[in-house]
């Protein structure tokens, strides 16, 4: 947590009360938290989204195991893994009622304006909790909401693509370009990605991506057009800013679609709007998902796909324990990650070993209900645990569920989602 804006060194390890789960509400040993960029403008200072104040407990991203029931919960049990859809919308505004609660002007992000995950407890509704399926890690499941939900609404939601167009994805090496590889992939698109660095373009090779181009050395336009015999892309997922948006509607073919949903390189974008408009180039702002959204995400992600590339295998950058936040939030700042910061609470036994990095591997399919489903595993789950201190819990990458004493549900039966 943090207490105060600024650098890495403003994230503390403290000991407070366990949080109890109200109605509706479940409460979460976490296992495994995702890092994002939110979480270092935040640290950072003033706050990004409204209604954040200080002290302050990040990480939106967020699986772990079931532990403890609030009253009026039917459909989640003590010991179920589950992984967390962080947008919570009121219900009640002007964009909810009309079903556009992506929209929502009074949303709660869990780890971004109520208590997150970079914690060994946290308390979120029911209704926003998703079971893992078996063989599923934890570790993988935390690379998923953020990330994975963004690629989702921009490719999927927004930019509607289809099997056999073509995509051009920048800023190849984070967490959202290679969902964005995997989302595309399993559609049936064919994905070119972009990047600064030759080493990261390497990566995204053999993440999936069927073609690169380094923006620095090349020119993204041309080179977009010759690895589409001349036609241009259909589609283009900016998640940059400015630095690249003129040379992304140039590599569009007539008609084609500009989805934009990030700023890292500046919040203002000036482009050659006759080019835009006379070549019919519509432009698509795409931001979080909602209720409905996230749930077809994780179905998708979890499930068959629809699409026709193999097993949706999440990439991690880099593990290590809560304790080093801080170091997380430096490797983040750095630009040199290629693919997803995870934490890993109560486990001082992965700081003693010496691991910092475990690529998530694939697993056989299982089918607990439904379609086949496909999913990650970390080799990280045979980690032993630390010991706890107080109520801490230890094991933080063990993928057995934990034990407690089972908690009467009440007759009050908030609707949860079913999308295991």
């Amino acid at each position: 947590m943090h207490t105060r804006h600024g650098g890495p060194s403003t994230l503390e390890l403290r000991e407070l009360p366990d949080p109890e789960p109200g109605p509706g509400e479940v409460l979460i040993a976490v296992r495994a938290a995702g890092v994002n960029r939110l979480d270092l403008l935040q640290r950072q200072g003033p706050g990004v989204l409204p209604g954040f104040s200080l002290p302050h407990i990040p990480g939106m991203d967020i699986s772990g195991d079931i532990i403890g029931l609030g009253p009026g919960i039917n459909g989640r049990h003590i010991g179920d893994r589950v992984v967390v859809n962080p947008g919570v919308a009121c219900g009640t505004c002007a964009e909810c009622t009309i079903g556009q609660d992506a929209y929502c002007s009074n949303v709660q992000i869990i780890g971004g304006n109520r208590p997150g995950g970079y914690a060994e407890l946290v308390v979120v509704p029911a209704t926003h909790t998703h079971v893992l399926p078996p063989g599923t890690s934890h570790v993988a499941a935390a690379a998923l909401p953020t990330a994975y939900g963004m690629a989702w609404q921009a490719l999927v939601v927004r930019g509607e693509l289809c099997a056999d167009e073509t995509v051009l994805v920048h800023g190849g090496g984070s967490g959202v370009s290679m969902a964005a590889v995997h989302i595309a992939r399993r559609i049936g698109a064919r994905v070119i990605v972009t990047s600064g660095s030759d080493e990261k373009l390497a990566h995204m090779a053999q993440v999936g991506a069927h073609a690169t181009i380094n923006n620095r050395t090349e020119d993204v336009a041309a080179r977009a057009r010759e690895l589409t015999d001349g036609v241009g892309v259909d589609l283009v997922l900016d998640h940059v800013g400015p630095a690249l948006f003129q040379a992304s509607l140039h590599s569009l073919r007539l008609r084609g679609r500009l989805v934009f949903c990030g700023d890292t390189t500046g919040a203002t974008a000036a482009f050659h709007l006759p080019h835009a408009f006379h070549c019919g180039i519509t432009l698509l702002g795409a931001g979080s998902c909602g209720y409905a959204d996230f749930g077809a995400m994780i179905d998708f992600c979890f499930g068959d796909g629809g699409g026709i590339e193999g097993e949706l295998e999440p990439v991690v950058d880099t593990l290590l324990p809560l304790a080093e936040a801080a170091v997380a939030h430096h490797r983040l700042e750095s630009g040199e990650t290629k693919g997803k910061i995870v934490l890993l609470p109560g486990n001082a036994a992965l700081r003693a070993s010496g691991q910092r990095t475990n690529p998530v591997a694939r697993v056989p399919k299982s089918a607990p209900t439904g379609p086949a489903v496909s999913s990650s595993a970390s080799s990280a789950s045979s980690a032993a645990s630390a010991a706890s201190v107080g109520r801490r819990i230890a094991g933080a990458i063990d993928e057995r569920p934990p034990t407690a004493p089972p908690q009467p549900e009440s007759a009050a039966t908030p609707k949860v989602p079913t999308h295991s």
